[in-house]
């Protein structure tokens, strides 16, 4: 059980000299001192409580929300949550609590926006949270609450893991080999400093985790299921992805481009598996991309007094043409 009390030795060889230069950062440290952690119970069961940071105009009735991988928490989104409320947007980043099924997290999900008075909201999801916007958006789709997807590092079947004949027995096992099996994920061999950060990062978030909350994680992963592409079909998509090492194969990522031909695809050369956190302004920048076909509408994520700023520190910024 010392596994879960310190960092995996052989992640900390990936990191320089085993500091935690995020939680150290001054612009995680202003994070956590000005954007509010939020608890909200919606289930009959008051131990399902969702965490979430709820930062920028409150007048954004179709906000961006942002849901994590299994291995992270709220904060993981700290510099998407900072960067794009500076630029006018409303932003939500989410922890769930415990749903050991699919559809049961898609009734919480529901039941939170609701409480929340959010009719229609755009979702971003890394890996796993890319998986569940996919099937919130699913099903919904009769009474759509989801106007656009963001899918990082994700996939659309879970059979890829090969896991499903386990993901019934997650529940039983303990925390430190949850853990260990969520790091084998994690990048091997030698890595840029930023991305080691990352990763170090993200160990100390998984490290935050409790058995129950890695195990439905893990189940919710690896459950057979799938995306059902013709039920969203008339939802706008991007695709963010990395060239470089990741968990996803490159199998994973064709069956994505096939399912939503229609994407917007945005490619970075590196990232590993959290771009959003190593190679965060480059994320930003195709989130902002992705969101300006709503501006003017009901479905704008940004106050509209901001857009004219925002649209000139695009264009001084970068051009969008490997945008595809």
């Amino acid at each position: 059980m010392a596994f879960a009390g310190r960092k995996c030795e052989a992640v900390k060889l990936l990191l320089n000299d085993g500091m935690d230069e995020i939680k150290v950062s001054p612009d995680y440290n202003w994070f956590r001192s000005t954007v509010p952690l939020k608890r909200i119970i919606v289930d009959d069961d008051d131990s399902k409580v969702w965490s979430l940071y709820d930062a920028g105009p409150k007048s954004v009735r179709c906000p961006i929300i942002f849901l994590p991988p299994v291995s992270g928490t709220a904060e993981v989104f700290f510099q998407q949550v900072l960067a794009l409320t500076g630029w006018g947007y409303r932003v939500i980043s989410l922890q769930y609590p415990v749903y050991w099924d699919l559809m049961e997290f898609c009734d919480g999900f529901r039941k939170l926006l609701d409480h929340l008075h959010l009719d229609k909201v755009h979702l971003f999801g890394a890996s796993l949270g890319g998986f569940l916007a996919q099937k919130f958006a699913e099903y919904t789709h009769k009474s759509p609450r989801v106007h656009s997807l963001i899918l990082c590092n994700s996939f659309s079947d879970t059979t890829i893991f090969n896991q499903t004949w386990t993901a019934n027995s997650f529940w039983l096992m303990p925390a430190f080999l949850l853990k260990k099996i969520v790091l084998g994920n994690f990048a091997k061999g030698p890595v840029d400093p930023k991305m080691a950060d990352a990763i170090d990062f993200m160990v100390d978030r998984l490290e935050s985790l409790n058995q129950s909350e890695l195990a439905s994680r893990l189940t919710l992963n690896c459950q057979n299921s799938y995306v059902e592409p013709h039920k969203i079909k008339d939802v706008a998509v991007t695709i963010i992805d990395v060239f470089d090492q990741s968990a996803l194969s490159l199998e994973a990522k064709e069956e994505m481009y096939k399912l939503y031909p229609n994407a917007r695809r945005a490619h970075l050369k590196t990232g590993g598996n959290f771009p959003y956190l190593c190679r965060s302004a480059e994320v930003n920048l195709y989130i902002q991309i992705h969101m300006r076909q709503f501006h003017g509408t009901r479905y704008a994520a940004i106050n509209p007094a901001m857009v004219s700023a925002e649209e000139l520190e695009m264009s001084s910024n970068q051009d969008s043409e490997d945008y595809q």
